[in-house]
């Protein structure tokens, strides 16, 4: 029995209880093809927000609509109403987008993703923020815990609310958001190539949805850190082969986990195996031969684990025994995992630095990161920099660690977004940059600022981004 089927059945009694106020969206997928004719159409936002399990219609539509759309094309779409941490809600336009994209066997799959905006706003800017989502459940994704009466934080998702703050900082400048449920329908966490193609497909999505009025100029950004920046980093680097018709003029990633290999190996046992054994559990949903290798060679403890791991959020899965020796559960020939050549395999798909990106990169780690090792990450900008077209602003703080480095360097990320969407060319080639703390950065603290008062604002109903 898998873990969504386990989750499934425990979830399927509350179904019924539910059924009554959920919005029927099947007719609108049926007919959601747009024809010159007939704009799609928009159904009203839920009665109560419903975790991805108990909404099928939406989030799993029949795989022969799906495969008779093209990546990015939407096949249903809802008003939606978000909210801070499932209870404050937010003055702006705001939907939820079904639509088409592709696994890494290139395979139709459906994806959603939410969209907003300034409140009756035309942006000629999107930013695509790709929220750590870190967890094994589909009741964990962004689409569900950032709207009102999510219960998405109380069952573990902590991560996503937080982060949501940081696209509230970009509704603010004026941009419009997407914010793509970029683990995929299995909720393959850590697949960045898989996560890479649904990011790119919803930017497409969010281009194409009339309601967002998007200038035909629009100027695109992508943001992402940690579990973020895995989606970012590959979407940045498949960009031109996959979407090369997207103008995406910068990317800004942080906390880079650029290669899962030397991150296994120094998360073992440590604090945080309990998060890198669920991302390991993610990849197994993704790349079936690695899947059937931890159905067969994983200890039974190790079984167990991915059991009960693969129904939760990232606070319970990071929580659930730390200090795992995950290698010491996957009983190979080999003996050490990591020469096993199905496991090899799986690291070296998921490695950054296979193709260089043809946009502007800002790129933020902590020196001391405990979770993220910074070598993989000094590796993949020399990687990108060997070629002369690169242009990498590379800040190494030495100050912060995983989580601190993220507040601290998120300020200026946004600032170095805020220069490329307003037409303000990089600098040219790369640079590396050694800081002691980030957050000093005055022209940070001042965005901090702003950014804290504006939420703040909104609590109170303040349009948010409305200029």
């Amino acid at each position: 029995m898998t873990p969504r089927t386990t989750l499934s059945r425990r979830l399927a009694a509350l179904a019924v209880a539910v059924a009554a106020i959920t919005p029927t969206v099947a007719g609108s997928v049926a007919s959601a093809e747009p024809t010159e004719t007939a704009p799609l159409p928009v159904q009203p936002a839920p009665a109560l927000a419903v975790p991805p399990e108990l909404d099928p219609a939406f989030y799993r539509p029949p795989a022969d609509i799906v495969s008779a759309k093209q990546p990015g094309e939407i096949i249903a779409a809802r008003q939606v109403h978000v909210a801070n941490a499932g209870l404050i809600p937010l003055n702006v336009d705001a939907w939820q987008l079904s639509y088409r994209s592709s696994n890494t066997r290139d395979e139709a799959i459906a994806a959603v993703a939410t969209v907003l905006k300034p409140r009756g706003s035309a942006p000629d800017k999107l930013m695509s923020m790709q929220i750590a989502e870190d967890s094994l459940a589909a009741y964990c994704s962004p689409s569900y815990a950032v709207q009102q009466w999510s219960v998405a934080t109380a069952v573990g998702q902590i991560v996503a609310p937080l982060e949501f703050v940081i696209a509230q900082a970009q509704l603010q400048q004026g941009w419009a958001v997407v914010i793509p449920d970029h683990q995929g329908p299995d909720s393959a966490f850590g697949v960045g190539p898989l996560g890479a193609r649904i990011t790119l497909d919803g930017i497409r999505a969010a281009r194409d949805f009339e309601p967002m009025r998007l200038a035909p100029e629009t100027r695109i950004g992508m943001y992402g850190y940690s579990g973020g920046a895995i989606v970012t980093g590959h979407a940045a680097e498949l960009a031109h082969s996959y979407a090369p018709e997207l103008d995406i003029v910068g990317t800004a990633m942080g906390g880079v986990p650029a290669d899962f290999g030397p991150l296994l190996d120094i998360g073992n046992g440590q604090i945080w195996s309990g998060m890198i054994m669920a991302a390991v559990l993610g990849l197994g949903r993704e790349y079936r031969e690695f899947g059937d290798l931890l159905a067969r060679d994983l200890d039974p403890l190790g079984q167990g684990l991915s059991v009960i791991k693969g129904g939760l959020c990232v606070q319970y899965n990071t929580a659930l025994f730390p200090f795992l020796n995950m290698k010491g559960m996957l009983r190979v020939p080999e003996g050490d995992p990591m020469r096993n050549p199905i496991v090899r395999d799986v690291l070296d798909k998921t490695r950054m630095g296979k193709a260089v990106p043809d946009m502007p990169m800002f790129i933020w780690q902590a020196n001391p990161d405990e979770l993220i090792p910074v070598g993989p990450v000094n590796t993949l900008v020399d990687t990108y920099c060997q070629s002369p077209e690169a242009d990498v602003q590379y800040i190494r703080e030495h100050l912060g660690e995983h989580i601190a480095t993220e507040i601290s360097g998120s300020a200026t990320a946004l600032l170095w977004l805020r220069d490329r969407l307003n037409g303000i060319p990089a600098a040219s080639g790369c640079s590396t940059t050694e800081a002691g703390l980030l957050a000093l950065n005055p022209d940070g603290i001042s965005l901090l600022a702003n950014t804290f008062g504006e939420t703040i604002a909104s609590f109170f109903g303040k349009p948010i981004g409305v200029r």
